[in-house]
């Protein structure tokens, strides 16, 4: 088959690295790539909007599966031109897309299909949002209603915080049209895990769970970032993952069925483990990042075999394997992120750090004069095998020592709660 990958991070190289181990795969081509997919794939040059030209190259090259990476191509309708064309996708449509693109559709739709989450409420309108956090009786989080590439969360510790937060979103728009509409909702307190599940609009297949870490600096600390590293699996209560397919992710298949929206890809559910039982903090429609880069190491089964199979509604018949042991990843950011940073650093140390347990899946780079250099935020992730967690992230943070580049910024403390709470020990013991 030939396969085009569409976007330019860490999650686009790790499906181009896996797609690639598919005896099925005769081209592959990646939209718009980075200095790492031009190791194993074509990369093309279109501009994100461009859905036209990449409509017409999927025609061109005779595309047999697009596979769309980010949040906002989806949002914006990039499966729904493909598929106009009869070109295969790999992703849902804009109007199942919105079970992320609106969090005030997700909170509505959950509210409308009787999946646990938090006690909520959408505001539009700046002083509204205001005089109801004056009066709400519980701890809060404000959350900017639309895509905000993962940062669109706050967490206010006073009043004053929680108005500020919200002219920060509503009237200085941080976060652009993102914060047209914010969603004020109850704090909760537990666990954070995600759980990915492949799905058909029918059939749902979950993923082992995974534990993203947001926060820039140790301890959770700093401000929100696209994620900073991530583990799997996490070693859960037992029936979790029998509960959150019965609770969560089927009957969000089946609703956004029921709606007209039928939801082919990957459904992404972040939850709360509180002392009353799961909750749904939010729903990605894709691959996490950087969740994927420990997931998809871990897939046994052919990833060309399951997307086909979502495709072409026959994921009840295609049996998805995974293997022993535990994925850990870092990423290495550059200095200043998640705000301003210098680009066309240049990155050593990379062919140092190779070892059959370990996987570099780059983000934001690019080939500059035949060298790599930094090209983004988050520039690399390290990612580790091991058969228990705590070999995973030694190997990991071992492959990271060789790197560097000017300004290289890392959390050393990634999967660390884990290991130290008793609760995850028997997983790994």
């Amino acid at each position: 088959m030939s396969v085009l990958i569409i976007g330019a991070g860490a999650r686009e190289h790790v499906l181009a690295w896996k797609l690639r181990q598919s005896a099925r795969v005769e081209k592959l081509f990646v939209a718009m790539g980075n200095g790492g997919t031009a190791r194993m794939a074509t990369n093309v040059a279109f501009g994100n909007d461009d859905a036209g030209a990449l409509v017409k190259f999927a025609r061109d090259e005779k595309i047999e599966l697009v596979v769309i990476g980010p949040e906002v191509l989806l949002a914006n309708g990039l499966a729904d031109a493909l598929r106009a064309e009869n070109v295969r996708v790999f992703g849902p449509n804009q109007n199942a897309a919105e079970i992320e693109a609106s969090k005030t559709f997700a909170k509505d739709f959950m509210a409308r299909h009787n999946i646990p989450t938090a006690r909520y409420e959408s505001f539009t309108n700046f002083d509204d949002a205001v005089r109801h956090v004056e009066n709400v009786a519980y701890p809060i989080v404000i959350k900017a209603s639309g895509l905000a590439a993962g940062k669109g969360v706050i967490l206010p510790e006073s009043l004053g915080t929680a108005r500020d937060a919200l002219r920060q979103i509503m009237i200085a728009r941080e976060f652009g049209a993102a914060g047209d509409e914010v969603v004020i909702e109850e704090r909760l307190t537990g666990e954070e895990v995600s759980v990915l599940a492949f799905s058909d609009g029918v059939t749902v297949k979950a993923m082992p769970p995974a534990q993203d870490h947001k926060r820039l600096l140790e301890n959770d600390l700093g401000p929100n970032t696209g994620g900073m590293g991530a583990y799997a699996p996490v070693a859960v209560p037992q029936n979790f993952l029998e509960e959150i397919m019965r609770d969560v992710l089927q009957p969000t298949i089946d609703g956004l069925r029921a709606e007209g929206r039928p939801f082919g890809g990957v459904l992404y559910a972040g939850l709360m483990l509180t002392e009353e039982g799961a909750r749904v903090l939010e729903f990605n429609c894709r691959f996490g990042d950087p969740e994927a880069q420990v997931l998809l190491p871990l897939l046994e089964t052919d990833l060309l075999d399951v997307m086909d199979a979502c495709v072409g509604g026959t994921l009840a018949q295609c049996e998805v394997k995974w293997k022993r042991g535990a994925a850990a990843c870092v990423v290495l950011a550059s200095g200043g992120y998640p705000n301003q940073y210098a680009v066309n650093v240049p990155i050593y140390g990379l062919d140092a750090a190779h070892n059959r347990n370990v996987m570099i899946f780059h983000a934001g780079t690019k080939l500059q004069e035949g060298k790599v250099v930094t090209n983004g935020g988050r520039v690399l992730t390290v990612t580790g095998r091991g058969e228990r967690l705590g070999d995973a992230l030694d190997t990991a943070y071992a492959a990271i020592r060789p790197i560097r580049f000017e300004g290289m910024q890392y959390r050393k403390d990634i999967g660390a709660k884990a290991l130290e709470t008793r609760i995850y020990a028997n997983l790994y013991e």
